[in-house]
């Protein structure tokens, strides 16, 4: 059983750490956070993987959709190099983050839509011929998500689990997901008040099918929140890994766990999501 919290989606190497890394990096580890760092392009898979070593933690490889226009038809094989020449490497396990938007207004003209779909569609083959579990984006595309991940279980290809990231769809799109053997991730929205469906779901979802997340420096928790206005005026509002402590004291509440049971059913359940995980427990992980 893990003695330790896992943030199953942070970005750790993005540039909003670059000042500060390593002191993020300690008070994570004083916050006793494992963390899963989730690559976004080709171009970040060394930096995404790098961030892991330093943390001790895990990594994920693979093309983010907000990122669809800037990568290379070549994004989905360089995932597939790249997953050959760490495969490996214990601390590698999924790829992600991939998936659809449905929110971002620059990649949701026709031509971009068309290239989320064959982007995502290409790196679940690549997932599914690793035999990786997914670590998915899902904003407004839930049911798009499925219909890929159910053609290819259709195809006698399917997809080894993972989880749906920041999940904030309806009831009967969490139920799909947990039929596809998917955990859900839940992070700092579910801390806000006026989240009701996401809190809604946290509540209700099988206690085996949640996982914790920060997607570090991203969805900062109502404590951390800034207006656009405060933000214009220079106020930080940066996620970081050690909040997920006390992010997971919304969802004890929520479900009427104590703290303690809460990070060991959540740590449970990543390591069943993402089962290289278990290379976390040893001590030291080259």
């Amino acid at each position: 059983m893990a003695d330790f919290w896992i943030d199953t989606h942070s970005h750790l190497d993005a540039p909003e750490f670059d000042p500060d890394r390593a002191e993020v990096i300690a008070r994570a580890r004083e916050a006793n956070v494992r963390q899963v760092i989730v690559s976004v392009a080709p171009g970040t898979f060394e930096a995404a993987r790098q961030a892991a070593i330093d943390c001790d933690g895990a990594y994920a490889l693979g093309s983010h959709p907000l990122f669809v226009n800037e990568v290379g038809d070549d994004a989905p094989e360089r995932l597939r190099e790249a997953l050959q020449r760490w495969r490996d490497d214990p601390r590698l396990v999924a790829v992600g983050e991939i998936g659809l938007d449905g929110f971002v207004p620059a990649i949701q003209d026709a031509a971009s839509r068309e290239r989320q779909d064959r982007l995502y569609a290409a790196q679940l083959a690549v997932a599914q011929e690793a035999g990786l579990p997914v670590i998915l984006h899902v904003r407004r595309t839930a049911d798009q998500l499925l219909k890929h991940l159910r053609r290819m279980k259709a195809e006698g290809r399917p997809v080894q689990g993972g989880i749906a990231h920041a999940f904030n769809g309806s009831e009967q799109q969490a139920e799909a997901f947990v039929e596809l053997g998917f955990c859900l991730g839940f992070g700092g929205a579910m801390t806000f008040d006026r989240a009701l469906q996401i809190r809604r779901i946290a509540a209700w979802l099988p206690e085996d099918r949640l996982v914790l997340e920060t997607d570090s420096p991203d969805i900062p928790p109502h404590w951390l929140y800034q207006t656009a206005e405060a933000r214009a005026r220079g106020a930080r509002s940066r996620n970081e890994p050690a909040q997920l402590p006390r992010i997971a004291e919304t969802l004890a509440t929520l479900r009427g766990w104590t703290v303690e049971d809460t990070r060991l059913r959540t740590s449970a359940n990543a390591l069943r999501a993402l089962p290289r995980l278990h290379g976390l427990l040893s001590a030291g992980a080259d």
